[in-house]
């Protein structure tokens, strides 16, 4: 459904849909919501806010303002996190969040952003914590054996959700993949003027975000538009030659192809932007299939699929369905 209007807003020469009830149509999905922001600073910087219907456009409007709002006070928060990492002289790096928004998504409202994620070097994560802690992010939830970040988050006056820190010395949980984040380090850039706030490469913020829509199953058009963001801002610094290989050295290949698969496969427009090659002959369930019939359970068929066998090598595999069976165990 979402597809004739991104497609209008990524193509150029394309027009955008005219029949209104196929606006009214696109805010019976509630999970329009998470792209919405983006989609209204799309057609703001198209100039194309006027061709659409009134209705939406302050749907759009109401949601976009409300993400500005919200992302100016993560953003002051995350400002003061990370000015205690510059002056302790600890290296971080801020992932997906603000700065993520404001550099792919060309505008701080554009991305809705609930969290602020920070990758460390594990060696440093006593030093982090405390740092955390010291900006009011007092209440630790449980960790999880076997994972890869510790989450601390504090009351907002006013609000019934709490902000949340997560810190992250790692991407993937080491009992399935062969992952090195010392490459991402290496590969790091300064921010800025910064000496220890670092940033990704190209490269690496388009292997990270595909991954991340990967562990999420992709369960939201925000995942997909993310990783279509990217391929149209990065499209020539994106090589899939290359991330296939490292993909294949790190045996992520199949998180990664599967995950490119399903984005392409419901926008087929990133055909003419980047193609991918890589594709996989499996067709995974459609954004717009309901809950009927044998559609129905090939949903949980696909959830099986990607929980279970998304994996390079049996070993991984195994060892994903004994965490299911045993959680917290080795």
């Amino acid at each position: 459904m979402t597809t004739q209007l991104l497609e209008a807003l990524y193509m150029p020469g394309m027009a955008l849909p005219n029949d209104d009830s196929y606006y009214k149509q696109l805010l019976r999905n509630q999970d329009f919501d998470s792209i919405a922001p983006q989609v209204y600073h799309l057609l703001k910087e198209r100039d194309k806010l006027g061709e659409i219907p009134g209705f939406f456009y302050q749907y759009l409007k109401k949601q976009y303002l409300q993400t500005l709002q919200l992302n100016l006070f993560v953003k002051h928060q995350t400002n003061l996190l990370l000015n205690q990492f510059e002056d302790n002289k600890i290296e971080v790096v801020p992932l997906k969040g603000v700065f993520f928004a404001e550099t792919y998504f060309g505008n701080l409202g554009a991305r809705r952003t609930s969290d602020i994620d920070l990758l460390i070097k594990e060696q440093n994560l006593e030093e982090a914590v405390k740092m955390v802690k010291n900006l009011g992010f007092t209440t630790e939830e449980e960790r999880i054996p076997g994972h890869f970040h510790c989450s601390y988050s504090k009351q907002l006056p006013g609000s019934e959700i709490p902000l949340v820190v997560e810190l992250h010395w790692d991407l993937l949980k080491e009992s399935t993949a062969n992952f090195s984040i010392h490459d991402f380090w290496r590969a790091a850039t300064q921010h800025g003027h910064s000496d220890f706030i670092k940033e990704l490469s190209a490269s690496h913020e388009f292997y990270m975000i595909t991954l991340h829509g990967w562990r999420h199953n992709l369960d939201s058009l925000k995942y997909f538009m993310d990783i279509i963001q990217l391929i149209h801002c990065l499209k020539e610094e994106i090589d899939f030659e290359q991330l296939v290989a490292i993909a294949e050295t790190h045996k992520t290949r199949r998180r990664i192809v599967r995950t490119l698969t399903t984005v392409y496969q419901e926008f087929p427009f990133l055909d003419k932007i980047k193609p991918f090659p890589y594709k996989s002959g499996k067709h995974y369930l459609n954004l717009s299939v309901k809950k009927d019939g044998s559609r129905f359970y090939k949903k949980y068929a696909d959830y099986i699929d990607y929980q279970y066998f998304s994996y390079d090598t049996p070993s991984h595999i195994l060892n994903e369905v004994i965490e299911t069976i045993f959680p917290g165990k080795k």
